[in-house]
C-alpha cells in the first residue's frame, strides 16, 4: 500500500510538471485533471496505511522523479514518453493520437481494416533488417582490412573475420534480447498496475478515460459515455485503457528471443559478405573482398533511401564513401602495425 501511495504521489509530482510545460490548453487541462486524481487516488491509500496502524511519511519526490522531471522541463514531453509511461503517467497517449489523411480511403472488407498501420509495423521490421546487415557489413570489413593490411596470412584473415562475424552477431544478439526482455517487463509491470486500479476504483479509471477522449475533442459527456461503454467488459476494459492512458498494445509487446534471431541473422548475412571471397578463394582474397564489399555497401546505401526518402544514387555512393574510409582507414593501421610489430 506504501508502494502504491508513492507511485500515486509521484505520478502528481510529474503531472504538475506537465501541467506547465504542456502549451496546448486542451492537454495541460488533462494533465491537471489526472494530477487531481492521482492526489485522491493516494489519499485513499493513505487512508488504509493509517486503519491498519501505518505511517504515512511525508512526500518527496525520489531522485528519479526529480531526473525525469528536468527532463521533461529540458526536452518535452514528446521526447520522453518511453521514460513518462515507465513512469506511471497516464494520458500520454494523446501524443500519439493518429493521423487521419483527407484520401483515406473507406474499408470495403474487414481485412482492409488496420492496413496502412501494418504496413508501418512491416516497414519497420525491413528497415531494422536493412541496418542489422549494414552493421554486420561495415565492422567485418573494417575488420578483415585491418588484420589483412597487418598480415598477407589468408588462415589469419579468414579467422578473424570468422571471429568478428559470430562475436557481432553475439553481441547484437545479446543486446537486442536484453533490451526487449526489459521493455516487455517494463510494459508487463504498467499493464498489471492497471489491471489492479481498474479492480480497484473502476470509476476513477473511467473518467481518466473520459478525460483523454476530451483531450481529444470529444465533448467530455460523450467522451464520458464512450468510456462507460467500453470499460463494461473487464478484458476490454484492460485493453483499452493499456492503448489509451499507457501508449501500449497488449498484443504486440515484442518477443525478446525474437528479437535476438533477428538481430543475429542479420548482421551475419552483412558480415558474411566481405569474408565470403576467402571461403571460395586462395589468392586475392583481399581485392575481391574489396569489391563485394565495396557493391554491397552501395546497395544497402540504396536500400536504406528507401526509408529516407533521398535519392538512391546518392546513398548508394554515400555508403560506400563511409565503408570506404572505415575499410581503408583500418588497412593503413593495420600496415604500420603490421611493420611495427614485426
Amino acid at each position: 500500500m506504501l508502494e502504491n501511495w508513492r507511485d500515486e504521489m509521484e505520478s502528481a509530482w510529474l503531472y504538475e510538471v506537465l501541467v506547465h510545460v504542456e502549451r496546448d490548453e486542451t492537454r495541460s487541462g488533462l494533465f491537471a485533471a489526472l494530477k487531481r486524481m492521482a492526489e485522491t487516488q493516494a489519499k485513499r491509500w493513505a487512508q488504509e496505511i493509517e486503519k491498519t496502524g501505518g505511517h504515512v511519511p511525508v512526500f518527496a519526490p525520489s531522485a528519479r522523479t526529480r531526473i525525469v522531471g528536468a527532463l521533461v522541463r529540458a526536452f518535452g514531453p514528446r521526447r520522453l514518453l518511453p521514460v513518462l509511461a515507465a513512469m506511471k503517467v497516464r494520458g500520454i497517449s494523446v501524443y500519439r493520437a493518429p493521423y487521419a489523411p483527407k484520401t483515406h480511403a473507406m474499408p470495403a472488407t474487414l481485412a482492409d481494416i488496420g492496413e496502412r498501420h501494418r504496413g508501418v509495423a512491416q516497414g519497420g521490421n525491413l528497415r531494422a533488417a536493412v541496418f542489422g546487415v549494414n552493421d554486420g557489413l561495415v565492422s567485418n570489413t573494417s575488420l578483415i582490412m585491418g588484420v589483412a593490411g597487418a598480415t598477407g596470412d589468408t588462415k589469419i584473415i579468414l579467422l578473424s573475420g570468422v571471429a568478428g562475424l559470430l562475436a557481432g552477431a553475439f553481441s547484437m544478439a545479446a543486446g537486442e534480447y536484453v533490451s526487449m526482455r526489459s521493455q516487455r517487463e517494463m510494459y508487463e509491470y504498467q499493464i498489471g498496475l492497471e489491471k489492479e486500479e481498474l479492480a480497484l476504483y473502476p470509476e476513477e479509471e473511467q473518467e481518466e478515460l473520459a478525460l483523454i477522449y476530451a483531450a481529444r475533442g470529444i465533448p467530455l459527456e460523450q467522451a464520458r459515455a464512450m468510456a462507460g461503454e467500453m470499460l463494461k467488459t473487464p478484458a476490454h476494459a484492460l485493453d483499452t485503457l493499456s492503448r489509451e492512458e499507457l501508449g501500449l498494445n497488449p498484443d504486440d509487446l515484442g518477443s525478446p528471443w525474437g528479437a535476438a534471431i533477428y538481430s543475429f541473422l542479420a548482421f551475419s548475412v552483412g558480415a558474411i559478405i566481405p569474408l565470403a571471397p576467402f571461403l571460395i578463394l586462395r589468392d586475392g582474397g583481399v581485392l575481391v573482398a574489396a569489391i563485394v564489399a565495396g557493391v554491397a555497401l552501395a546497395a544497402v546505401g540504396a536500400s536504406l533511401s528507401l526509408f529516407s526518402g533521398r535519392n538512391a544514387w546518392w546513398g548508394g555512393t554515400r555508403m560506400l564513401a563511409i565503408g570506404a574510409a572505415a575499410g581503408g582507414a583500418t588497412f593503413l593501421i593495420g600496415k604500420l602495425l603490421g611493420v611495427s610489430l614485426a
